[in-house]
Formats: structure tokens, sequence, C-alpha cells
């Protein structure tokens, strides 16, 4: 019987054909996602994959082996999407380097820091294997964002001593005095000192004038993006996309306003299609020391019925309902579909489980909170009145007052195609600056003396 069984088996296979044989994973999707912070490649497959990496520094190159692998069509699609703009990445090459093992080459435009890890099946994805790049030289998020307050000739502001803020401020200022005075015949008069811990910088409507201001910096969160699409729509519009498209509209509103005379500045967590970590969302908006904290969603639920905008703040207990707490654990997992490598030892992408969050924080954010309901309700619907809390990870800064903003449920056909309206988003973007103008009329910002 054991002997019938074997010649059976055997008789199957020649009758299946060597091609119909599993020889190992097959690769699914390539994708390639370009951004400041690092560029990430994906390859999914069907079954695990497993790689050996070596680096080479002149020219700077990274060379991956993947076992159990035949080149295929998808694979080769690598070589055509890496985009000329890619910041680390200036070309993949791939090739069978032997029978069963695939070689991937990625010509880098700088040294980088390579982290390669797998990650299980989850959501749409099967199993994903993920190269991230991290560039070694990258642009302070903080300078580029001053630096956009002197693009006309000014005198340069005094800092005090005791606030680093202040002192890049102005740094940057003289910089560009230095560079205007090069071009001009007429010296340009120096600010006087400002007495306060605040960063200073020249008054944009009057270049060279004997006033000093305080740059007011708001954080725009855009949420999901990348490898997590976040909710998708029944016409298919993407929640990443949408939430992108305001933050850039409520971003052009942030950088034309002002708080009392003190301009405003927008910093974007992502301008651009790829994944941030919770966390690294979180200390962004802490590195450019930012006075708010504004995170961009799009809801979405099992049934087309719910509809309306909510906005949320962090609960340092209980949430405030179910449905808040339901909200909280669904935007919590993000990490696990944007793909974050949780055996990392780089803190930059390492997520902690923390909750330093303050009482001062959450009743400032629950005051940020209102006065953006408050604007939001005559754009269209709002799902809930007031102002919800739960632990959402997005939220937990102990120093920035912080919100999430649900803009409408995806999931509701009428409201995806609001998401989709330019001018409806247009309005949305006018109510959010009006809700943020409203919480700094009642809750001006004071002078920083954060580190950097």
């Amino acid at each position: 019987m054991k002997r019938r069984s074997v010649l059976q088996s055997g008789a199957l296979a020649l009758l299946l054909g060597v091609q119909h044989i599993a020889r190992g994973a097959t690769i699914l999707a390539v994708r390639v996602w370009p951004s400041p912070d690092y560029s990430r490649v994906t390859l999914e497959s069907d079954t695990e994959l497993k790689a050996k990496q070596f680096f080479v520094g002149s020219p700077p190159r990274l060379a991956i082996d993947i076992d159990g692998l035949d080149l295929n069509p998808a694979l080769k699609e690598l070589v055509g999407k890496v985009r000329a703009d890619d910041p680390t990445i200036a070309g993949i090459r791939v090739g069978q380097f032997a029978p069963g093992v695939v070689r991937l080459v990625f010509d880098l435009k700088q040294v980088a820091t390579p982290q390669v890890f797998s990650l299980t099946p989850i959501a749409a994805y099967q199993h994903r294997m993920v190269f991230d790049l991290y560039p070694t030289h990258v642009v302070d998020p903080l300078e580029a964002l001053i630096s956009e307050r002197f693009t006309t000739p000014a005198g340069p502001p005094v800092a005090d001593l005791d606030d680093p803020l202040a002192q890049l401020i102005a740094k940057q200022a003289s910089k560009s005095t230095t560079e205007s005075i090069a071009n001009t015949a007429e010296p340009v008069p120096a600010t006087r000192p400002n007495s306060s811990k605040a960063a200073v910088a020249p008054h944009p409507n009057k270049p060279g004038a004997q006033d000093t201001d305080r740059l007011i910096i708001i954080a725009l969160d855009p949420g999901h993006g990348g490898e997590d699409p976040g909710a998708i729509g029944p016409g298919g519009t993407r929640e990443k996309d949408v939430v992108l498209r305001l933050a850039h509209l409520l971003r052009e509103r942030i950088n034309g306003g002002s708080v009392n005379g003190n301009p405003m500045r927008a910093y974007l967590t992502r301008d651009a299609d790829f994944f941030v970590p919770l966390q690294v969302r979180v200390k962004k908006a802490q590195r450019v020391q930012a006075d708010l904290f504004v995170s961009l969603h799009a809801d979405a639920f099992y049934t087309p019925r719910p509809q309306g905008a909510s906005v949320f703040a962090l609960s340092q207990g209980g949430a405030s309902s179910t449905a808040a707490r339901w909200m909280a654990a669904k935007e919590n997992k993000a990490d696990q579909i944007g793909g974050l490598n949780v055996t990392a030892k780089d803190s930059q992408v390492r997520r902690a489980l923390f909750d330093m969050s303050t009482t001062a924080q959450i009743n400032d954010s629950l005051k940020l909170g209102s006065a953006m309901l408050g604007e939001m309700k005559r754009v269209g619907r709002l799902h809930k009145p007031r102002v919800e809390q739960a632990s959402f990870a997005v939220l937990k800064a102990p120093d920035i007052p912080s919100v999430l903003v649900e803009a409408a449920f995806i999931s509701n056909p009428e409201e995806e195609a609001n998401l989709n309206s330019d001018a409806y988003l247009d309005r949305l973007s006018l109510a959010l600056m009006r809700g943020i103008e409203g919480y700094f009329a009642k809750n001006p910002p004071l002078a920083r003396n954060r580190t950097v």
C-alpha cells in the first residue's frame, strides 16, 4: 500500500509538470515610497521571504539576496518605479543571482542606514518584506520652516539666549540680512531686543521695522499614508488621499494668517504619500516646537448610515463613549497596517507605548476642539456636538494641545462625494482655520522655553 501511494504521487507529479510544482514564493506586488525622512521599498508575496543584505560604501549601494525566489515580471517593475526626485534611491537593479536567489541592488544618492524587516499578513496585505533606507543627511524641519519667513530683506532680530528656537530664527534672519546687504546699496536696520522668551522674527508686512513677533507653528498631521490607505469609501476614495488634500488647503490658509500680528506657519508630518509611524508624528510636532497639533482623518463604519464630522481629544481615563473607544482602537492600528519595524532599536522608528499626557494639555485640547466644532457645524452635519475623548496614540504629546478631526464618514456615499469636492474641502479648511483663530483669540500662545 505504501509503495502504491509513492507511485501514485510520482505519477501525479509527471502529470502536473514541473511548472505547476511550487518552487518558492511568488511576488504579488512591488511598491516604492519616497519621502524626505526615508525611502521605502515593499515586496508583497504569497509566502514569507528570507533575505541577506550587505552595504557597499563607495559608491553607496545596498545589495539584497532573496532566497526561494525566481525573477518575475512583478519584480522587474521595481526598476521603473523609482522616481527622479527620490531623495535617497538613485535606481534599483534586479537580477537572477543564482537558481532560486534574486539579487536587488539599490544604487543610492547618499549613504543611508538600511532597515530590512518582514510583516505578517494584515488587512488587504499578504506577506511583506520592507526595505527602509534612512539618509544620513536630512534637512532640519525647524530650520526649513523658519527660513520661509525670510524671503524679503529684513533686519535680524535679537534672540533671548535662553531660547534655542529664537536663536535659530535669529541665525536664519542674520543669514538673510547678509545676503540682502550683498545685493543692495543701503544698509538694513536692525530690530531692537525683545524682552520675552518668545521666538522672534521681523513682521512680514514691515521689512526692517523695529517691531518683532512670535512665530506660531501649527503641526498638521494627515492620517495614514503609504502602505496604509486608511478607510476606503464605497466609490474607492482613499482616506489618505483626501486628508492630504485637506492638509494642503489648510496649510495655505495658515501660512497666510496671523495671530494678533504674529505670523503663522504650518508644518505637515507628511506632505506626500508615505507612511509615518504614530509616535514619529508626535515627535515631529515636538521637533518643530508646534503650538498646536491637528490630526486629519475621514471616518468609516460598517454601514453607510453614520454621517457627520467629529473632533477628538485625549483621555487620561476611559473613553467618553463606546464609539470613541472603538475609533481610538482602530486608528491606533495604523502602525500595523502601515508597516512598523517593531524590532528596530532606532528611536526614529520605534514606537514606545507611553502616556505622558497632562491635565493642562487635555484641557487646552478640549478648548481647541470646541472652537473647531463651532465652525465646522457651519459647513455640514456634526456626528457629535461635543468633543469626544479616547486614548489616541497620536495625541499624546504632553506639551502640545492636540486634536484628531474626523472630517466626515467616507463610508457614507454622500459624504464621500463631499470629500471629493474641492469646494467642500475649501469650506472645511476655512472652518478649521477659523477654529484655530478662535482658540488663539481666547488662549494666546505663550513664550517658548522648550529646547529644540
